[in-house]
């Protein structure tokens, strides 16, 4: 299928009821047409893997069409600036977990783009640093423990950012990286309990979430 007939697709699947629904959780309503992600699966299916037919996808500027992007490119054939650029032009969280989740975990440039966003201003380039931490600490079976701990430091130095979609995924990085193995529990709870001490609502608030879940 061509991007033009995967767009004419989404289009004809387009449920304005569920953008309003959508916004009610934060996703950004403009260029959106309330397509569920199960549709947008369905046409990942028929449209195959095509780096090129994801760059078309991604340049028409339409909130599922870029989802859809997420999942037909190809991870080999990403680069560094495409991910800057796709992480640049993230305008709301569903897009920018999608695109970790689907996509650039699975590229060569992971790591050092997590670590990299990680420092970033921009507020969904910085969530896109620990969304990618995240999707690494669930779906990297092979990366080592102390390669993990690496990423604490940097969790730490962005816990005080008061920023809502920052703060749940730096959350949600501490929380991935506890669950791999007691190493790294022991780890991330040790993190936690350091954050907690920050006097900032936002390193509360990871703090407390954290230690809930890998304290139970």
């Amino acid at each position: 299928m061509t991007a033009a007939e995967l767009i004419a697709a989404l289009q004809a699947n387009a449920n304005p009821a569920n953008v309003a629904g959508m916004a009610r959780f934060g996703i950004n309503p403009n260029g959106t047409l309330g397509v569920s992600v199960a549709e947008i699966r369905k046409l990942a299916r028929r449209a195959g893997r095509s780096h090129a037919l994801a760059f078309e996808l991604w340049d028409s500027g339409i909130h599922e069409a870029r989802i859809l992007a997420t999942i037909v490119d190809d991870p080999a054939c990403v680069t560094r600036s495409q991910m800057d650029h796709w992480a640049k032009d993230f305008d709301s969280w569903d897009v920018c977990d999608q695109a970790c989740q689907n996509l650039f975990h699975r590229t060569a440039h992971a790591w050092d783009m997590a670590v990299k966003w990680a420092r970033a201003k921009p507020e969904f380039v910085r969530r896109a640093g620990f969304s990618l931490m995240a999707c690494l600490a669930w779906k990297d079976k092979g990366s080592s423990d102390e390669r993990f701990e690496a990423l604490l430091p940097l969790i730490s130095a962005a816990a005080t950012d008061e920023r809502n979609f920052v703060k749940k995924a730096v959350n949600w990085a501490l929380r991935g990286i506890g669950k791999r193995n007691s190493k790294l529990r022991r780890s991330a709870i040790a993190t936690a309990r350091e954050i907690a001490k920050l006097e900032s609502r936002a390193a509360r608030w990871i703090a407390a979430d954290a230690l809930r879940e890998l304290q139970s």
